[in-house]
């Protein structure tokens, strides 16, 4: 915390309260980012009487520096140059966590940053994102210049503030991205597939905004119909990736299996291999061609429900396994074949759908089992939507129905 009171006069701390005032005023975030940075960096020039101040990003996996916003000489150090994250005044601070002073720079000190501006003195200040330097703040002046404790103070509120904007920024083109990744890789039609209709659902948590959900339907070489519905741990970017991956995966794996135990063992393979770390819940059904059957896995996920006409919908009954990505030693996957009655629907779902904070999930499991009648899978799940979803917390929900046509 900065010490705005001072050991001097009066007027001495009005005006470090002016500078205070000057990289705090509210007024910054009514800007966008790229203009809130830029304002931040002249009104820093202006408080600490600096030519030069610049903002550097770190790209972790290219291990460089990126200039984000330059203010002062240099003009010909473009946006988005970069610099090695190791050398010059950035890769010290970035090493050490905290600020630096050099009152005399010579050049081979700065042979990496600011040499085109040739800064005799430079204060630069971290810029932190979960206890980890993301970034710095640099600061130069073309004569000597001493720094003192109180600029580095005030420097480092500024660094805190631009530290701020650019995780706000990250995190929302973080959600744009997954949402349009989400987007790609739920299907945007189910298939036309003779022997049944197919109806579904897929609402994002107002938190995260999209997270690891995800269903998909599709027939095989051999008649039959795969039907996934399944729940990557986590939410954001990070889930919805793993989830493409997974799902991409799937399908590959359900051309080569015979029943769908096999596929998951499979899956849990790739999961173990290639995604250490994460988890994921999967349901994949598999429909046979004349549809009077279903073969069922669950790798940790919520059995389905079937309601067939003349009797009420059942939660079925089946064996679960652990969820794909849980220990690298397991037993055999199983699966189980259950009668697919005509004119029967079959619901799959995630648990955004049914847990409630202060209740078990049995509760929420019957209170979806009650609201499922036989019906086209349209009906059934605006039906299911409109009893449940409205009590949706912030999880995400995703909801499938397939419902087998009358026959002769």
């Amino acid at each position: 915390m900065i010490d705005v009171q001072g050991s001097g006069s009066g007027s001495g701390s009005d005006e470090r309260l002016r500078r205070i005032e000057v990289v705090t005023d509210a007024a910054l975030s009514q800007l966008d980012v790229k203009d809130l940075l830029e304002e931040l960096l002249d009104r820093v020039r202006e408080v600490l009487g600096v030519e030069t101040a610049e903002i550097l990003l770190l790209d972790v996996h290219a291990q460089q520096f990126v200039t984000t916003a330059r203010k002062g000489l240099g003009k010909d150090v473009r946006p988005g140059a970069r610099l090695p994250a190791g050398l010059g005044i950035a890769g010290r601070i970035a090493q050490e966590k905290q600020a630096v002073i050099l009152d005399d720079v010579t050049a081979d000190q700065d042979d990496q940053v600011l040499s085109n501006q040739q800064a005799r003195s430079l204060l630069g200040v971290p810029m932190f994102a979960g206890g980890e330097v993301i970034g710095v703040l640099l600061v130069g002046c073309v004569r000597p210049h001493q720094f003192t404790g109180a600029d580095v103070q005030l420097l480092q509120l500024a660094a805190d503030r631009a530290s701020l904007a650019t995780r706000t920024q990250a995190s929302g083109l973080d959600r744009t991205a997954a949402l349009a990744l989400q987007r790609s890789l739920l299907p945007t039609h189910l298939p036309q597939t003779p022997g049944v209709d197919m109806a579904a659902r897929y609402v994002p948590g107002h938190d995260a905004g999209v997270g690891g959900d995800w269903y998909d339907v599709f027939t095989l070489p051999s008649g039959w119909l795969g039907v996934v519905i399944g729940d990557v741990s986590g939410h954001g970017l990070s889930a919805a990736v793993v989830m493409g991956r997974l799902r991409s995966a799937l399908r590959a794996y359900a051309l080569v299996c015979d029943d769908p135990a096999s596929a998951l063992t499979l899956l849990d393979r790739k999961i173990h291999h290639f995604e250490t770390g994460s988890l994921a819940t999967v349901l994949y059904a598999m429909i046979s061609p004349d549809r009077t059957t279903i073969q069922v896995a669950l790798a940790g996920h919520l059995p389905p429900i079937l309601a067939a006409p003349g009797r009420p919908a059942e939660t079925l009954t089946l064996p679960v396994d652990l969820p794909l990505g849980v220990g690298a030693r397991q037993p055999a996957r199983r699966y189980t074949e259950v009668a697919f009655p005509a004119g029967a629907v079959l619901v799959c779902y995630t648990d955004g759908l049914i847990e409630r904070r202060g209740e078990t999930i049995d509760v929420g499991m019957e209170r979806l089992r009650v609201a499922i009648e036989p019906a086209r899978a349209e009906t059934v799940c605006a039906r299911v939507m409109t009893t449940l979803a409205a009590e949706q917390t912030n999880d995400d929900i995703a909801l499938l129905a397939i419902h087998g046509a009358e026959r002769l």
